[in-house]
């Protein structure tokens, strides 16, 4: 699940590359502190961020087209994240769960003129601390490689797969509670949420869907209704189907085509695939290896399952250039995914995952430490396949 209130429009990382053609981006109210620029120069190298808990530092707020690379500090307190918007607060790239004192790199491609926004969320909590970027001149749309050219042809007929099955899922899903029918509802629930997870980041990128759709109650944005398939889960496991449940029920199932038919427009480049594969599993550090996600039905393993799925799938399409340019790499993924779903698949009980609570300590650390493992490959797979 995304936390809407991390991520207004929230990525993707999978954003995509943002043709910006506009002047400006939606200026959204800072959660305190400020953001500051050590220079104006269109940026050639990295650009450093070092975010802490009040305040946004870059190197330069300038860039030229293309590549851009940005490289996070974390100097608070707080876990952190970084993200660069475009217009309309579309994600155009994120990174996730930067601890204190941890270091991140974030690289971007963006082909055209623009003005963009930086944002470091400390606590990942409101809009963040923000501040315009600017993007100067042009570069050359994505590698005509004809590997990198069919691994996006592949990851958008995978994304179009599951957008249509989020939303066959989600109508029996809508049927079950509009009857009443709180078992069925139930047996349903987990398994029509899984391709969604699969997908998160692309279809997070569009503006307030996300949330609606998928907001936690005590993380939406303030002001912003509880909805969606996690108001229906505490309807259904804790207080009871509610007079409105139908009504919520009609609308997430309007929500879920709509952003099923978006994300089919998505337009991908190998680096933002590279870049949602990692965000997938920074999804799982943060919400699902926890149990924070389902907190009413402790379905978490199945969203833990959807991630890693869309983690896979994202970089089996990218598996020809990989495989290229750094064979030992590849061959370090497929063991630490092999591991990580060989470990998963422990904690299932017939074709059904155990519910979170059944879960000890060492589940918890063993899956925690072979997701770490598995991430930390991953990382590497954004500074093999930019492109050159």
């Amino acid at each position: 699940m995304s936390r809407p209130s991390l991520r207004r429009a929230a990525p993707a990382a999978l954003a995509l590359t943002c043709v910006l053609g506009i002047a400006a981006c939606t200026d959204k109210a800072e959660t305190g502190g400020s953001s500051t620029s050590a220079g104006a120069g269109g940026a050639s190298g990295p650009i450093t961020v070092n975010a802490t808990d009040t305040t946004c530092e870059l190197s330069a707020t300038t860039a030229n087209a293309g590549t851009i690379t940005f490289e996070i500090t974390n100097a608070g307190s707080k876990i952190n994240e970084f993200y660069l918007y475009g217009a309309g607060d579309r994600i155009v790239g994120e990174v996730e769960n930067i601890t204190p004192g941890l270091k991140r790199e974030l690289k971007v491609e963006v082909t055209e003129p623009g003005t963009l926004t930086t944002a470091c969320k400390p606590g990942m909590v409101g809009d963040g601390i923000r501040a315009p970027f600017t993007v100067t001149g042009t570069a050359t749309a994505a590698s005509a490689d004809q590997k990198v050219a069919k691994a996006i042809v592949d990851y958008k007929a995978f994304v179009a797969s599951e957008a249509d099955e989020f939303v066959e899922g989600t109508e029996k899903f809508v049927a079950a509670v509009k009857a009443g029918d709180v078992a069925k509802a139930k047996s349903l629930y987990a398994q029509a949420r899984h391709p969604w997870e699969a997908i998160e980041p692309v279809a997070e990128s569009f503006g307030d869907l996300d949330p609606k759709i998928d907001g936690r109650e005590d993380v939406i944005a303030e002001g912003m209704a509880f909805t969606g398939y996690h108001r229906l889960e505490k309807d259904l496991w804790t207080s009871g189907l509610q007079k409105d449940s139908g009504a919520i029920a009609d609308q997430l199932l309007a929500d879920v085509k709509e952003i099923a038919a978006k994300s089919k427009t998505v337009d991908p480049t190998a680096l933002s695939i590279a870049n949602g594969a990692k965000a997938l599993l920074d999804e799982v550090a943060t919400g699902k290896v926890t149990g924070e996600e389902e907190r009413y039905s402790h379905t978490d393993l199945w969203d833990f399952d959807g991630n890693l799925e869309g983690s896979r799938q994202a970089l089996a399409a990218l598996r020809p250039v990989i495989a290229e340019r750094d064979p030992a790499l590849q061959k370090a993924l497929d063991a630490r995914f092999t591991e990580l779903s060989s470990l998963l698949g422990t904690h299932k009980a017939g074709a059904d995952y155990k519910s979170y609570t059944a879960l000890t300590d060492a589940d918890i650390k063993a899956l925690t430490v072979s997701l770490d493992a598995l991430s930390e490959e991953v990382s590497k797979v954004p500074g093999v396949v930019e492109a050159k």
